[in-house]
């Protein structure tokens, strides 16, 4: 028996949609959803179809973006092999979106039993969400 049924999935999916382009999480908001709908938020098969359901926000993105991306990687080449081309504004901005990559990576993997354990809680989500709302 599955997990997730077919209206979940679609419930689900609506609030992906309408919070993945928001300055909010729509992690945070896809794990109180399926919270409220008695989802349980630890099984596999539901964390998988959170995954699977990002990654379609994470394509779109990728085939908005597409055109913007292909200059930048390329600038960043011709910067890499080319000195001259190294004071190219997009070559600047990929070095920039690599250097901010790393920390998120480092805390990331060093956090990674904190919030797979205790920070997976509800609660810390909910108040978390709440937490940043405040800031914004």
């Amino acid at each position: 028996m599955s997990a997730i049924s077919i209206g979940q999935a679609a419930i689900l999916g609506i609030v992906e949609g309408i919070t993945e382009f928001l300055p909010v999480s729509s992690t945070g908001h896809l794990k109180i959803t399926e919270g409220l709908m008695g989802i349980p938020v630890d099984d596999t098969s539901v964390v998988g179809f959170t995954a699977v359901i990002q990654v379609g926000a994470i394509a779109a993105v990728l085939v908005y973006f597409f055109n913007d991306i292909v200059r930048i990687v390329s600038a960043w080449g011709r910067g890499l092999a080319h000195r001259e081309q190294r004071y190219h504004h997009d070559y600047k901005f990929a070095w920039w979106v690599i250097y901010a990559t790393i920390p998120i990576v480092i805390v990331g993997l060093a956090a990674k039993p904190l919030i797979e354990g205790p920070l997976a809680s509800l609660w810390v989500v909910a108040g978390s969400l709440v937490a940043g709302s405040a800031v914004m």
